[in-house]
């Protein structure tokens, strides 16, 4: 738990331009935070991480209500708006920095993840395994400012236009009712 009853999912589904870009628009959540987390290197740069040799992973903290929406229901968003299938590597995007990951705070949220993954391969959502990897949360290093609400402040950039648009489009189709209005 933080302040107020919020808590906090740290998720890695490739770019956090992409990521942050779905949760920003989803009801109950109260902060997406684009930044690092995985790697022994204390707050690493971007260009660090990118060099795909400090272990850290692109993420996005998500602060949210677990009153509004629940731990599950965000993993369930995330596991849809992302390929969890793809061992290190999102799209065009490849590396241990881009990996499908699930940072857990509390053991709850480990037997969730690994709940939610189990439900999705009994119910073959998808053609191949899940490779999504669950592990414990460490020191989350906050990225960039520029990094920050990249799809809002960028819309027209190409690669937002080809990679961000159509995934955010997808979850808005998808997940309308879910939308803050």
């Amino acid at each position: 738990m933080t302040d107020a009853g919020r808590e906090v999912a740290t998720l890695g589904g490739g770019c956090f331009w992409c990521t942050e870009a779905v949760f920003v628009d989803l009801r109950g959540v109260d902060r997406v935070v684009s930044g690092y987390m995985g790697g022994p290197l204390p707050n690493p740069s971007y260009e660090q991480v990118c060099s795909g040799r400090t272990g850290h992973a692109e993420v996005v903290q998500v602060t949210f209500d677990p009153a509004e929406i629940s731990f599950r229901e965000i993993l369930e968003i995330f596991f849809t708006t992302h390929d969890p299938t793809t061992l290190n590597r999102q799209g065009g995007d490849e590396g241990t920095q881009y990996r499908s990951v699930v940072f857990y705070h509390d053991d709850e949220q480990r037997r969730v993840a690994e709940e939610v993954i189990r439900e999705l391969t009994e119910r073959r959502l998808f053609d191949d395994p899940i490779v999504t990897e669950v592990s414990p949360a460490s020191e989350f290093y906050r990225a960039e400012s520029y990094h920050q609400d990249y799809y809002a402040r960028n819309p027209y950039q190409g690669y937002c236009q080809v990679v961000i648009a159509p995934k955010v489009s997808k979850f808005r189709k998808a997940y309308t009712s879910r939308l803050k209005r």
